[in-house]
């Protein structure tokens, strides 16, 4: 049974089983694809169809953000755990032996990420590179058709990037699509991730919004999401009764 926040559906998994699954979908080559939607993401859902049908459509749909484990308790649907995109990243490419191509962030991101997954994790071959300021996306379809990865990086920012990877899904020879945001960015060294002691205490988003003031906009949407899933839960608390 899966956890569903405010009409979004994620899987109730462990970082661990969601690295097991997207080994096995690896192995598959069928060009499957991974969302990681937070509060943002999915209160944006509620207004954008094609975002919300972009997320149902993919395989496997994981809890990013402690909002959404959050919101998983009140709405008595738990999850098991937050599963970050960054540290499943991080998590699969510890124990995949294969090809990553990456895909987004600002030009030169992606190559300086690309340096650092060399450094790491010697035993996986970066197989292509490219930035995601891109108006002609045929060049790089190609680029991955050539490269045939068994991981795609696809970190466009959200709805771009979950849009794309519908649009594609079944189509490139790709063991695995993985939209994963401004990881590229963490990778590459541009951004910082928030201190352990942050992410302990359930306040990496306040860590972020000091980083990067401009995302003041976005996070406003917290309030709202929290009241929505409040909302929700008195509604099927009366539903029950």
């Amino acid at each position: 049974m899966r956890a569903s926040i405010l009409g979004v559906d994620f899987d109730r998994v462990t970082t661990a089983e969601a690295v097991a699954w997207a080994m096995a979908e690896m192995r598959r080559q069928r060009c499957a694809y991974v969302c990681t939607p937070n509060p943002e993401i999915v209160w944006a859902c509620r207004r954008d169809k094609a975002l919300r049908a972009a997320i149902a459509g993919a395989d496997m749909t994981l809890a990013d953000g402690v909002g959404i484990v959050w919101a998983s308790q009140v709405l008595q649907c738990p999850v098991p755990e937050r599963v970050s995109g960054y540290d499943f990243l991080l998590a699969l490419l510890a124990k995949m032996e294969g090809r990553v191509f990456l895909l987004g962030g600002k030009p030169g991101v992606a190559e300086d990420a690309a340096r650092r997954i060399q450094e790491q994790f010697p035993h996986v071959a970066v197989c292509g590179v490219h930035d995601g300021y891109f108006s002609d996306e045929e060049p790089i379809l190609e680029a991955i058709r050539s490269a045939r990865p068994d991981l795609l990086l696809v970190c466009l920012g959200s709805p771009k990037q979950e849009l794309w990877m519908e649009g594609h899904r079944g189509q490139l020879p790709v063991g695995l699509m993985a939209g994963l945001g401004g990881c590229l960015d963490v990778l590459a060294g541009r951004k910082r991730r928030a201190p352990n002691i942050w992410i302990r205490l359930r306040l990496e988003w306040l860590y972020r919004l000091m980083q990067e003031p401009g995302r003041i906009k976005r996070q406003s949407r917290l309030p709202l999401f929290a009241a929505a899933v409040l909302k929700e839960r008195m509604s099927r608390w009366r539903a029950e009764s």
